[in-house]
């Protein structure tokens, strides 16, 4: 399903974590990691040494993929790597594009869901800006990477996003033999007690049965057999959150909606949330224009 993942890479705190759970998947898949450090040109980085003008984090970069590279050798997973001068975020998504990457596996630095740490980070710029999948995985060192995931959970409002994200995931979960949890959340906290606001409720828990069936359809057709459904009244992000933990879930995956580029409505969405919150890998998606 991936042949090659594009795994952007520093060595900060949490990076190896990362890094072995990139390969994990690398190994099911059996895909190549390409790993990339991205020399930040917003930084005064040139100096001189011994009279050679040397770019100081170009240097440290190459220092960093080695010693990923070398780890990923005792791994026995065939890689490259590559150090490219940039704006961080927007040089990962073009090279994600440019070289046919079919997966990012971008590492993130959020702690116990306090989302200051995603706000205006790389990951989070990468998340809006990528057309190639996303895998978002939090650097949390009191927390385990499951792999292979056995509990994909696919939330679904039933727009186009999310089943595009949803045909993704299907197959994902296919492919992995995992049991997929479908869930769709009836946000009926702004209703009020009169009548009109209760036809909506019933309009809003119809629609939500509608979209579970729907991404149901797309697993069956899949051949997948183990299907869960569904559909609970709540605030989205915090029912996804909550149906992490009560289903063993052990990756999410979202579509993200908007028009490409920086025009990308993610910001205070349900997947923005969940990918700054969640205490297992998000996986979103770009719905295509």
């Amino acid at each position: 399903m991936y042949e090659s993942i594009l795994l952007p890479y520093d060595g900060n705190e949490g990076a190896s974590e990362v890094l072995h759970h990139a390969s994990e998947i690398a190994h099911w898949a059996d895909a190549s990691i390409q790993l990339l450090n991205v020399a930040d040109t917003s930084r005064d980085s040139v100096t001189v040494v011994e009279g050679h003008t040397v770019d100081a984090l170009v240097e440290e970069g190459k220092d960093v993929l080695e010693e990923a590279a070398k780890t990923l050798e005792t791994l026995g997973v065939p890689y490259s790597t590559d150090v490219v001068q940039g704006n961080p975020a927007p040089t990962i998504v073009d090279y994600a594009e440019r070289y046919d990457q079919d997966l990012i596996v971008m590492p993130t630095h959020g702690r116990e869901g306090v989302s200051r740490y995603f706000v205006g980070s790389v990951a989070e710029k990468v998340v809006r800006l990528s057309s190639v999948p996303v895998l978002s995985v939090r650097m949390q060192p009191d927390e385990t990477l499951a792999f292979p995931y056995e509990n994909v959970l696919v939330p679904t409002d039933g727009s186009p996003a999310a089943e595009h994200a949803a045909d993704h995931l299907v197959q994902f979960a296919a492919a992995l033999d995992a049991t997929v949890h479908v869930l769709s959340v009836v946000d009926d906290t702004t209703l009020g007690p009169d009548v009109r606001s209760t036809v909506s409720g019933k309009e809003n828990e119809s629609a939500a049965n509608d979209a579970v069936e729907t991404v149901v359809s797309m697993a069956q057709d899949q051949g997948l057999e183990d299907i869960a459904r569904h559909v609970v009244h709540g605030r989205p992000a915090d029912v996804i959150l909550d149906s992490i933990d009560s289903h063993d879930i052990h990756v999410v995956g979202m579509g993200t909606t908007g028009r490409r580029g920086t025009d990308r409505i993610l910001l205070g969405s349900v997947a923005e949330t969940t990918v700054r919150s969640a205490p297992v890998p998000v996986m979103t998606l770009a719905n295509p224009e």
